[in-house]
């Protein structure tokens, strides 16, 4: 028999109010300079910020900050996600890679110990399925292979993963794949899975970034000494306070998208994940509620406030606030796939498609593109949302901000439709 989902009603208006105002687009964006501990609070407040190595239009991880900050300097995020004195630091999230703050590291020093077991039936083990795969076939066929790369990394890094190979041995196209399993755009040389392995397990960190190419170093080089040395709680703690992390981003959300192992904010088994919400139920962390139109038994973060929200904002495909595709289905009636793996005969809205955050309403499919060569800021495709009314000057404006923070000199609209020859009209 199913369970009763108990709580106080919660309106599916207000549910979204709540979502918006816990990523943070409820304060409305700063007036003046934006300085670095603005930017540290945007990534305190969403969790973390997922890694991509797409470019046509901007690097993924700057577009979360750009959409609720709006202009920034890009190279002031850099130095704290890269430099010596970072506030950041590399690794999984669930199995995206991710930027997180450094108050997260010692919270999932857990994941990191389960990799470096191996113990790959292990449902908490978070690692690339290339890792997984590689190194089941490494430890038979190379053993000691990891660390002759630990050596590697100890004595030159920081280096690149074909900078770690100790002895230069490279597959060349053509052979065959020792890996068949992991598919060929994961067909990974060795050293590359075996200093993944090392990242994953926590021995090896990324120091930086060459041409957006993963710098790895021995983790004692890169993090500060304080970071390193602060105390590792318990793995049921951390999943706690970790699941806390994700329900303060949410605001109001259901087990599957705090922890589900699938689709969570931070995936977790799920025997795991309903452990954890009982216990943070108790302690009075998570408040039970009912959400209008949800079946599912939700959850309100403590804490989480019903606020009017007037956003304007473009949201890059991988933004914390819709990457949960079902999730942003409901709360916003907008159905919504990344379309840069789709054939482009089968694509409808475009290549790299941002929705269009306006007030609290998703209004719009915005396809972009940076033309570096000619400056400018291309639109080759816009989509308005059906019903959705005075969107052209907004996004007029939302467009030109964009440009001017990328360093394009202007906006070219080549879409078709009424509200495209809007847009060409005003920016």
């Amino acid at each position: 028999m199913a369970r009763r989902v108990v709580g106080e009603a919660v309106s599916g208006d207000a549910a979204r109010r709540v979502a918006l105002g816990a990523q943070g687009f409820a304060e409305g964006r700063p007036g003046g300079r934006v300085d670095v501990r603005r930017l540290e609070k945007v990534v305190q407040r969403v969790g973390v910020l997922q890694v991509d190595s797409v470019n046509v239009l901007c690097r993924s991880h700057y577009l979360p900050v750009f959409a609720r900050v709006g202009a920034y300097d890009r190279a002031a995020l850099d130095r704290i996600c890269w430099a010596d004195d970072r506030k950041l630091f590399e690794y999984f999230w669930g199995h995206k890679a991710s930027l997180l703050p450094l108050s997260a590291y010692p919270l999932l020093r857990w994941r990191m110990r389960a990799v470096e077991r191996q113990d790959w039936s292990d449902p908490e083990v978070s690692a690339p399925w290339s890792v997984v795969i590689g190194m089941q076939r490494l430890s038979k066929e190379r053993p000691g292979y990891v660390e002759q790369v630990l050596a590697k990394v100890t004595d030159q890094g920081p280096i690149t993963a074909g900078e770690a190979s100790p002895d230069g041995v490279r597959r060349k196209a053509g052979d065959p794949d020792p890996d068949p399993t992991t598919g060929r755009m994961w067909n990974w040389q060795d050293a590359k899975i075996a200093i993944e392995y090392l990242f994953a397990s926590g021995r090896v960190t990324i120091a930086g970034r060459r041409n957006f190419e993963r710098l790895y170093d021995l983790t004692e080089r890169v993090l500060p000494p304080a970071v390193l040395r602060a105390p590792e709680p318990p793995a049921d703690e951390a999943r706690r306070e970790l699941v806390k992390l994700s329900a303060k981003a949410l605001g109001v959300a259901t087990q599957g998208e705090l922890c589900g192992a699938t689709s969570g904010y931070f995936p977790l088994p799920t025997a795991t994940a309903k452990q954890v919400i009982n216990e943070l139920v108790d302690s009075g962390e998570l408040i039970p509620v009912q959400v209008e139109g949800v079946k599912q038994q939700s959850y309100l973060a403590k804490g989480a406030e019903d606020r009017p929200v007037d956003a304007r904002a473009l949201l890059s495909p991988f933004d914390t606030l819709i990457w949960n595709r079902d999730r942003t289905h409901r709360l916003f009636d907008f159905f919504y796939r990344i379309s840069i793996y789709t054939p482009a005969a089968q694509r409808i809205h475009g290549y790299y498609v941002l929705p269009f955050l306006l007030g609290d309403r998703l209004v719009a499919r915005v396809d972009l593109k940076s033309d570096r060569k000619n400056s400018t800021l291309l639109v080759p495709t816009v989509t308005p949302e059906p019903g959705a009314t005075n969107i052209a000057e907004p996004l007029a404006a939302e467009l030109t901000l964009m440009a001017r923070w990328l360093d394009l000199d202007r906006v070219l609209v080549t879409a078709e439709g009424d509200l495209a020859r809007a847009l060409s009209q005003l920016v």
